[in-house]
């Protein structure tokens, strides 16, 4: 599922759009926060297919030597370990991934150089080569492949990077984040697993899907309020040359204070500081901390923050 986190980044990656683009129709931008909310979602499923693409063309591979004209004992007995990965086994069989795929056409059939490369990385990787001669024949040790396959070849792969850039302009920060998700799935697969695992639903609920809506509207709404308590706790510095990303994580923050009595400011806090280490300078972030800091504070002493909820009446 879709973390907050993700949410958050999604929300100031459409708010900059929102307030940079002569368009100031909310309606209009928060379905596009949605769509690319979909997107991310979109990949999260389109990556769990993956690993059995790269199968795929390793079973390709091996009857190809076993009709050569000259097979080798190791061409005619190949170590079919990986392509017997039970793991993926699973995944190719799964009811709700093959349907979601099948829905929304996404395949890797027409990128056979991607595939072919990413499987010339793997087997050249240790886990992969330890893994093949291993012992340890087990769903455990097929599963752990699967792991360091997304962590070590994904994760890493620059020739994926590059493809997801061309297929999406909403995937270009997603990755990271995505096989954060498909690691949490795989979690559910047991040995004995059919093939109807549900796999992690787009939001968590639907207080989620309201925070999106209510986050990136209430935002807009309380722009010039929040505009001038930053203005307040920023005296000391040039607004105007203060990056507008910047400005927005900053009203972002305020938001969260102000107007979702359920989530503790210790949560927002440490969230829009996190957040500004994807978004912002070095010197940004340690801006964006100082002013947060005292921001809250102030609000506090202001009587101006209103919490509800268990455990965080008069936080």
């Amino acid at each position: 599922m879709i973390s907050r986190r993700i949410i958050r980044i999604k929300v100031l990656q459409i708010l900059y759009a929102y307030f940079t683009s002569p368009d100031k129709s909310i309606n209009n931008t928060e379905k596009e926060l949605f769509f690319s909310l979909q997107k991310t979602y979109d990949l999260y499923h389109y990556l769990l297919a993956l690993p059995a693409e790269v199968v795929k063309y390793a079973e390709s591979r091996i009857e190809l030597r076993k009709n050569k004209h000259f097979p080798t004992e190791e061409d005619l007995n190949p170590n079919t370990r990986f392509v017997d990965n039970r793991l993926i086994a699973q995944l190719r069989e799964n009811e709700e991934l093959n349907k979601y795929l099948e829905k929304s056409k996404f395949t890797w059939v027409n990128e056979p150089d991607l595939i072919r490369k990413l499987y010339n990385e793997l087997v050249e990787q240790d886990f992969f080569k330890l893994y093949m001669v291993s012992p340890d024949n087990s769903y455990a040790a097929d599963c752990k492949l699967v792991d360091d396959f997304y962590g070590g070849i994904v994760l890493m792969s620059e020739d994926l990077e590059s493809y997801m850039e061309e297929q999406s302009i909403y995937w270009n920060d997603d990755l990271d984040f995505v096989i954060s998700m498909v690691l949490k799935t795989l979690k559910k697969f047991k040995e004995t697993s059919s093939s109807s695992v549900v796999l992690l639903p787009m939001f968590k609920d639907h207080e989620d899907e309201q925070f999106t809506k209510d986050l990136y509207r209430k935002t807009i709404l309380n722009h010039e309020d929040n505009y001038k308590i930053v203005q307040q706790h920023t005296m000391n510095w040039d607004v105007e040359r203060i990056a507008f990303v910047d400005i927005l994580i900053l009203e972002m923050a305020i938001t969260e204070f102000l107007y979702f009595p359920s989530i503790p400011t210790k949560v927002s806090l440490n969230e829009y500081i996190e957040l500004s280490k994807y978004y912002s300078t070095e010197k940004s972030r340690n801006f964006i901390n100082g002013i947060l800091d005292k921001t809250l504070k102030d609000l506090k002493q202001e009587d101006k923050i209103r919490k509800a909820g268990r455990g965080l009446v008069g936080e």
